[in-house]
């Protein structure tokens, strides 16, 4: 294995160990670089594989037109040799110095045995082969930082902060929560904010993957990296620095590729064993052949290169077509597990619906309350929540012009509903299962609830008032993503609500859905699914708020919409940074795509490398021909590895077709 290849062995194995985090510009533990100085090194190598390579070539130039100035030519190729095997053999070293024994000894072993030989040439064209391939494998390794660095430029340095209503130029980086700037048209979002003024069209494409602007207006959020479109607007400061939707994606990828998958695990694991086993297959090689040459040639071919990449050049690729399409994966090993999964479990309001309800029937007991009334006390009660039905009865509350009472006292059961102090009286509004534990006597439940409605009851002290209807709508993709689902092989789709039996019944119909369960408390949501992964691994579906507990406990957790949300980053396993069901079976059909690849360069890499030892063995390949065949084998993998990145276009192009007018 090259330097690079050992650094990322080396990086991982003391990763987990010493959590080495790599915030220096140059790690002391494993000397990994962070973003410009490992691109700096890289042009370096460069910089001097070409110059070490002209002396080579130089020198087979004397060699052939100055037959009788051999002394010129040899000089000409021990420069070359010695420029070209520096970078290698001081890797070797460093590694030797720290206690650890990799792949780079094997090439340090053969440049430094084909020298000994006087064989300079040789040893020169082992090394610029080698060389080239580190260089490779540094520009694809170093996936992780050149995204922060494309994130990097997404946000502005400087910010145009509004004080006593005049625009100061600041620095981004000193803007706190509270100030306010103003964005003109063009210009992408230095901070998270919120909109007090103006209204404008905004590409969120940076972190939701979608392939058209979204409409702003005020109170609307607008987040870090995205674009400012067509108005000038003003914006309040809600998130800084590294607290930013963006500064989590760019925490996201780090992690994920940082990550490891089970294969880079056990090639870590045996690593230490491989270069001991080699050397003595080598001693042996040259006990019986007294060929240096075939020992040489062993050695350079032994080099796993393409083996140790095979994973990480995938993973990366992979990563990298995820985070376009706005999906985010925190470890690598959750991209992994998504080919395996094969029941979903979905949560409903918000994931397989709009999430949007809208109130369709106010009904007061009869000489009780009127419906006005019952909608006023309903919505006092509610004013302090964020729930889908609060929002929807304070919509309505405010488009039939009906001032809300002061609320005090306000408590919010979750899973159950609201009680709070309204104009002196006890206000309990909630499931009737609830009320009837708090000895509420619910009037005719039966007979008023109505087909597909999602219905709440409303009381004062021991009185009930009456009950609300809601509905919500199906997404227009919802029941194509459960039969792609199937079409990839997953056995099991369910839902999981807290709404009535009537609704759910009424969509898992709608979308084929397999088995549901209504009513469910968000501990009942996860007694489902520890009852789910007894039989078969499971992902579930949520918005990331509500469903925190179950996201926790499936074996993938994926949220929906986590666009700005601190919770469905930190509960999921998976984020998506949209609300696009579209995403969830690309996941499951990228992540297949990944390990189909995988296992490709495992198998092309194992065979370039095992095949080449034995041609060696028997003196069938040239020190040359092994230094060729390396850098070959690691191009193959790579660029077999690249085309994961493009997958998922497809999604944007419909988009596009969809949306011409955006």
């Amino acid at each position: 294995m090259t330097a690079v290849a050992a650094t990322v062995t080396d990086k991982h194995a003391h990763g987990s160990g010493d959590n080495c985090e790599h915030h220096a510009p140059s790690c002391p533990t494993c000397g990994n670089v962070s973003e410009g100085t490992g691109h700096d090194r890289s042009m370096g190598r460069l910089s001097l594989a070409l110059i070490g390579g002209l002396f080579i070539v130089n020198s087979f130039i004397l060699a052939w037109l100055l037959p009788e100035q051999r002394f010129s030519a040899m000089f000409s190729a021990i420069i070359g040799a010695f420029v070209l095997a520096c970078p290698i053999i001081f890797t070797a070293i460093k590694d030797l110095l720290r206690g650890k024994v990799y792949m780079n000894e094997l090439v340090a072993l053969a440049i430094l045995a084909a020298m000994a030989g006087g064989d300079f040439q040789t040893a020169g064209i082992i090394s610029f082969f080698l060389l080239l391939t580190i260089i490779i494998e540094s520009r694809t390794a170093s996936g992780a930082q050149r995204s922060i660095e494309e994130l990097i430029k997404l946000t502005p340095p400087n910010a145009r902060m509004l004080v006593d209503g005049k625009e100061v130029e600041v620095d981004a980086r000193d803007l706190k929560v509270g100030d306010v700037i103003r964005v003109r048209p063009g210009e992408n979002f230095p901070v998270d904010g919120q909109i007090i003024s103006g209204e404008s069209t905004v590409n969120q494409a940076s972190i939701t993957g979608e392939s058209f602007p979204v409409d702003k207006t005020t109170e609307d959020d607008v987040f870090a990296g995205t674009q400012n479109l067509t108005g000038g607007i003003e914006i309040r400061v809600t998130r800084v620095g590294e607290d930013t939707t963006l500064g989590k994606v760019k925490e996201m990828i780090l992690a994920a590729e940082g990550s490891r998958t089970p294969i880079v695990r056990i090639i870590d694991r045996y690593a230490g064993y491989y270069t001991p086993t080699v050397l003595m297959l080598a001693g042996v090689t040259w006990w019986f052949t007294q060929d240096m040459s075939r020992v040489i040639t062993l050695m350079v071919i032994a080099c796993p290169c393409a083996i140790v990449l095979s994973t990480p050049t995938a993973v990366v690729a992979a990563v990298a077509a995820a985070a376009r399409l706005g999906i985010f994966i925190k470890n690598v090993s959750h991209l992994e597990l998504a080919a395996k999964v094969r029941a979903f479990v979905f949560d409903k309001t918000g994931t397989l619906t709009d999430g949007i309800l809208s109130v369709v029937k106010l009904n007061p007991r009869e000489n009780v309350v009127s419906a006005a009334e019952l909608l006023k006390m309903a919505a006092s009660a509610e004013s302090n929540s964020n729930h889908p039905t609060a929002v929807a009865l304070q919509k309505l509350a405010q488009e039939a012009e009906i001032q809300l009472d002061t609320t005090t006292d306000f408590k919010e059961i979750h899973g159950k509903g609201v009680e709070a102090i309204v104009s002196g009286k006890k206000c309990y509004v909630g499931r009737a299962a609830w009320l009837e534990s708090l000895k509420i006597p619910i009037v005719h439940k039966e007979d008023d609830e109505s087909h597909g409605m999602s219905v709440v009851y409303v009381a004062t002290d021991n009185q009930l008032l009456g009950w609300i209807g809601f509905r919500d709508k199906l997404r227009k993709e919802a029941a194509k993503i459960i039969t792609d689902l199937k079409t990839l092989g997953v056995r099991h789709c369910a839902m999981v609500t807290g709404d009535r039996r009537s609704v759910a019944e009424t969509v898992a119909a709608k979308l084929q859905i397999d088995e549901f369960r209504s009513e469910c408390l968000p501990e009942t949501k996860v007694e489902y699914v520890e009852s789910i992964k007894k039989s078969s691994r499971v992902a579930v579906v949520g918005d990331g708020v509500n469903d925190a507990p179950a996201l926790a406990a499936g074996d993938l957790g994926i949220a929906m919409g986590a666009i700005g949300s601190d919770i469905a980053i930190n509960s999921a396993s998976i984020a998506l940074m949209t609300n696009d069901l579209r995403r969830i079976p690309m996941l499951v059909y990228l992540s297949r795509k990944s390990r189909i690849v995988i296992n490709q360069n495992l198998f092309f890499g194992m065979l370039f490398v095992f095949g080449g030892m034995v041609l060696s063995v028997f003196g069938w390949m040239t020190p040359v021909w092994a230094a060729v065949l390396h850098t070959l084998s690691t191009l193959l993998i790579i660029f077999n590895s690249a085309r994961l990145v493009r997958t998922g276009e497809e999604l944007t192009l419909e988009d596009n077709v969809a949306n011409p007018e955006k």
